[in-house]
C-alpha cells in the first residue's frame, strides 16, 4: 500500500524545479530582439500549468519575480493576484499591468486584505472603486477616498454618501473629493460634524445667478398658464429668487417670521408653531421639521440668513429649541458660538439655494400634493407624485 501512495505522489524534483525558475526567468525577461511576445505568452501558459501543482513558496517566488514586470501576460498575474493575500501582496501593491477588469475581477474573488490592497494603488479605475464602494468594508472605504490616484464615479459617491451615514469618518473625507457634486453634499451635510458642515456650506453654496438670469421668464410663462404643470411648478421652486411666502403671512396668526420666533421663545416651540415658521419662510412642513429639528443648528443659520432674519433672532430661535445659549453667565456656549459663525459666512443669496435645495429634496419623498405649499405659486388640483431624483436623495436624507 505504501509503495502505491508514493507512486502516486507526484515528484518535486531538480528538472521540474529548474524548469519551473527558468520559465519564470523567461516570463519576467525585459522586452528585447531574442524573446517574442509570442514566446512570453507560450512560456507563462506552460508556467501558470505548472503553479497549479506548485506549493505557496514558488508561487510566492514567481509573484515576487514578477511585481514590476509591466510585460508579464495578465492571465499569468490574475492567477497569483488571486492567491492568498501574502502571495498576492507585491503584485497587487506594485504591478501596474492589471487593468480595471483584472482588479475588479481579483476584489471580488480575494479578501478584504486584497480590496484593502487595490483600494491604496496608485491608480484605482472608476469601475473598481464601484465595486469597492458596493462591497462597503469600512477600512477600504477609508483608504479609497483618501487616495487621490482613486477614480470615483459618480455612482461610486452615491454609495458612499450612503454608507457615510453609519462611518463618520468618511464625511470629511468624501466633502473634500473633486467628483463630489452639491447633491451629495448637500445630502451628507445632516450626519457631518460641525466642521465639516461649515466646509461643505462654504464650498458647495451657489448664488444660482446665472440659473435665475435664464429662466426668469418662465415664471410668466407658468403664470399665464396659471401653473397648472406640476413638475414644472416643482422645478422653479428651486429656483425663485424670493424667499419668504406672503400669501401665508396673510393667513397667518403671527405678522411677520420674526414674531414667530419670538412667540416661539416665550411660549415654547409646538407643532403649530413650527409648521407657521416653514410656512412663513416658504418652506414646506417636513423641511422646516428637518431644519428645527437639526441636533447640531447649522441648519438654523442656513434658515436665518437666507429668510432675512437678522443676526438678533439667531439666539431667540435657538432658546425656543430649547438648546443651550451659554454654558455659565457671559460666556457663551461653543456650539451656538460655532452655529453665528456659519450664519456669519453665508450671503443670502447662497443661503437661499441651500434651503431652497433642501425643500426640493426633502419633501419629494412625499406626495406634493398631500403636503400644504410653503411658496406663492398656486396648487394644482392633481400633483404628480412621482419625482425619481429627489425621491431618492430623500429616502437617504430621512432613512426611508
Amino acid at each position: 500500500m505504501e509503495s502505491i501512495e508514493q507512486a502516486e505522489k507526484p515528484r518535486t524534483g531538480r528538472a521540474r524545479n529548474t524548469l519551473f525558475r527558468r520559465l519564470v526567468d523567461i516570463v519576467s525577461m525585459p522586452s528585447s530582439g531574442r524573446l517574442t511576445q509570442q514566446d512570453r505568452h507560450m512560456a507563462a501558459d506552460i508556467l501558470l500549468d505548472m503553479l497549479f501543482h506548485a506549493d505557496n513558496d514558488d508561487r510566492a517566488l514567481c509573484a515576487r519575480r514578477l511585481a514590476e514586470s509591466k510585460e508579464a501576460p495578465r492571465r499569468l498575474l490574475r492567477y497569483l493576484a488571486q492567491c492568498p493575500y501574502k502571495i498576492a501582496a507585491p503584485l497587487l501593491e506594485l504591478n501596474e499591468a492589471f487593468d480595471a477588469c483584472d482588479l475588479r475581477d481579483v476584489a471580488m474573488t480575494g479578501t478584504p486584505d486584497h480590496r484593502l490592497a487595490i483600494a491604496k494603488r496608485k491608480i484605482v479605475p472608476g469601475m473598481v472603486s464601484d465595486y469597492l464602494a458596493d462591497a462597503g468594508e469600512d477600512h477600504v472605504l477609508k483608504e479609497l477616498v483618501v487616495n487621490r490616484g482613486a477614480e470615483l464615479p459618480e455612482q461610486a459617491i452615491d454609495k458612499l454618501v450612503r454608507r457615510s451615514r453609519d462611518v463618520p469618518e468618511l464625511c470629511p473625507l468624501i466633502a473634500e473629493r473633486l467628483e463630489t457634486i452639491p447633491s451629495h453634499a448637500l445630502t451628507l451635510f445632516w450626519w457631518a460634524d460641525g466642521a465639516t458642515r461649515k466646509r461643505i456650506l462654504q464650498r458647495y453654496a451657489s448664488d444660482r445667478l446665472e440659473i435665475i438670469d435664464s429662466c426668469k421668464d418662465v415664471f410668466e410663462m407658468m403664470a399665464e398658464e396659471q401653473w397648472a404643470d406640476p413638475v414644472a411648478r416643482k422645478a422653479i421652486q428651486l429656483i425663485e429668487r424670493r424667499q419668504r411666502n406672503r400669501a401665508a403671512l396673510e393667513r397667518s396668526p403671527f405678522d411677520s417670521l420674526e414674531s414667530a420666533i419670538n412667540a416661539a421663545a416665550l411660549n415654547g416651540m409646538d407643532a403649530q408653531t413650527s409648521q407657521e415658521i416653514g410656512y412663513l419662510s416658504g418652506v414646506k412642513p417636513v423641511t422646516a421639521a428637518k431644519i428645527l429639528g437639526d441636533e447640531g443648528g447649522e441648519a438654523l443659520a442656513v434658515l436665518c440668513k437666507a429668510t432675512g432674519v437678522k443676526r438678533d433672532f439667531l439666539p431667540v430661535l435657538w432658546v425656543a429649541l430649547q438648546k443651550e445659549l451659554e454654558i455659565e453667565e457671559g460666556v457663551v456656549h461653543p456650539q451656538f458660538k460655532h452655529v453665528s459663525e456659519v450664519y456669519e459666512l453665508l450671503s443670502v443669496a447662497k443661503a437661499q439655494t441651500i434651503l431652497r435645495y433642501w425643500n426640493w429634496a426633502l419633501s419629494s419623498a412625499y406626495s406634493p400634493g398631500a403636503v400644504q405649499s410653503g411658496t406663492e405659486m398656486p396648487e394644482a388640483a392633481n400633483e404628480e407624485a412621482e419625482f425619481s431624483a429627489a425621491q431618492r436623495t430623500a429616502r437617504l436624507v430621512f432613512g426611508r
